[in-house]
Parts: C-alpha cells; sequence; structure tokens
C-alpha cells in the first residue's frame, strides 16, 4: 500500500529520531537520554518531538528494538554466507556477535548490559527483536540434530532435573525444536557463554594488557563452545 506524504514524512521522522538516539547513546548513555536533546539535534522544539515519541522510555524501546533487529540482521547474513556446514555457521554466528558488540558498545551496552534505571522493556515489542540470535543458534542446533550431526558429550550426561523439563518442552514448542533436553541444556549453556565472552571483552572485563590477542581468545572460546553443544568437527559437516 501506497504511503501518504504525511506517513512518508513521519517516517523519516522517526528514522532520524532513532539515529540521534544512537549518538546520544554513545555520549550519554541509556541512563542519560533526553528528549529534549534529541528535540534540540532534530531542529524542533522539544514539544513537537512528543507527537513522534511519547517519553524517554519510548525512545529506549525504539532503540532497543532497533539495536536488537541490526544485531539480528548482522548475524542471519553471516550464518547465510556461511559455507561448510553447521559448523561454520555457528562460529559465523559467534563471530559476527562479537564483531557487532565491538563496533557498537554502547547499544551493545543498552541490550546486554546494566538495566536503565526506571525503564522495563515492553515484551509485547522486544521478545521477538530479542530473541532472533537464539532462535537462529537454536535452529543451526536443530538442523544439525535432526540430519543426525548432532554429536552426544565423550563423558556421561548431567541429568536434566525433572523441574526443568517442562521449561524445555515449552521452549521446544514455542522455537519448533526437536532436539532432547540434554542438547537443548548444553545449547542454552553455549549461548550464555557466548555473549559472556563477547561481554568480557565490550566492557573491559579482561583489563588492558592479561591478552594481547583478543581474536584469538575468542576463537578459542568458539571452538569450545561448538565443542559442548555438540558441533564437533567430524560430524557436523554437510556433505
Amino acid at each position: 500500500m501506497t504511503k501518504t506524504p504525511r506517513e512518508l514524512a513521519r517516517a523519516r521522522t522517526m528514522t532520524e529520531v532513532v539515529r540521534i538516539g544512537r549518538a546520544h547513546l554513545v555520549t550519554e548513555g541509556a541512563a542519560g537520554l533526553s528528549l529534549r536533546a534529541v528535540a534540540r539535534d532534530l531542529g524542533v522544539v522539544s514539544s513537537a518531538v512528543y507527537r513522534y515519541v511519547k517519553n524517554r522510555d519510548e525512545l529506549l524501546t525504539l532503540l532497543v528494538v532497533d539495536g536488537y533487529n541490526e544485531l539480528g540482521d548482522a548475524v542471519d547474513a553471516a550464518v547465510a554466507a556461511a559455507a561448510g556446514g553447521f559448523r561454520a555457521q555457528f562460529d559465523a554466528l559467534a563471530h559476527a556477535v562479537r564483531a557487532w558488540g565491538i563496533a557498537e558498545p554502547a547499544r551493545y551496552a543498552l541490550l546486554f548490559g546494566t538495566p536503565v534505571p526506571g525503564y522495563e522493556a515492553p515484551a509485547e515489542r522486544t521478545t521477538g527483536p530479542g530473541t532472533r540470535v537464539i532462535g537462529r543458534l537454536a535452529r543451526i542446533l536443530d538442523d544439525a540434530y535432526r540430519a543426525g550431526r548432532l554429536a552426544g558429550p565423550d563423558a556421561p550426561t548431567v541429568p536434566v532435573p525433572e523441574s526443568l523439563r517442562s521449561d524445555f518442552a515449552a521452549v521446544r514448542d514455542e522455537m519448533g525444536l526437536s532436539v532432547p533436553d540434554a542438547a537443548l541444556a548444553r545449547g542454552v549453556l553455549a549461548w550464555a557463554a557466548l555473549f559472556g565472552a563477547v561481554s568480557f571483552e565490550v566492557f573491559g572485563q579482561y583489563g588492558t594488557s592479561t591478552f594481547g590477542d583478543r581474536e584469538g581468545l575468542f576463537g578459542l572460546h568458539v571452538d569450545a563452545l561448538a565443542e559442548l553443544a555438540g558441533l564437533s568437527c567430524h560430524c557436523c559437516q554437510v556433505k
């Protein structure tokens, strides 16, 4: 459906609001965002910006959704371009998350850092974009499982507590997965550890001189997480 000139103008303004909000995240941080400052940079009086964004929380939500979607787009593109099978897709996903986080530390902090005081992201707007990466990771593992190329651990599997079985079943139903509980548990750990490794680097938790080759260190982590998830090199390639 063709948009009216007014709708097009509004869409352009909203794009500018998000662009300015991104810039202010870098200079002011999420807690310091101000609609008055956004209005100033937009070139309108402060009251006019409320026609587009009703309050600071609305601006934060726009930035959260924008960040999740840009990260999701980067991951989807990297996985689609990966050649070599399920392990290559996992590696591509992991390195895309790291690359985006390093390139966009302020936006990464908004998504995965300390919660903004007084702000609670609305689930109906942020859950879909916010689960794109874990959804993509789950599909890689599930596709490998369906193809018979998801390895089990060498050591006996730790039993999944009965208290978690209904949660895992709900995750499988929601995402349309087939992987058993033990494999799903390993996938959740790989997901949490991947973002933990990226967060340590983005937020400077390693210090300034502990590891000289951060990319090499991350590569080691990705190799270990792939093995943990069941994507060992000998069984996860597409033949």
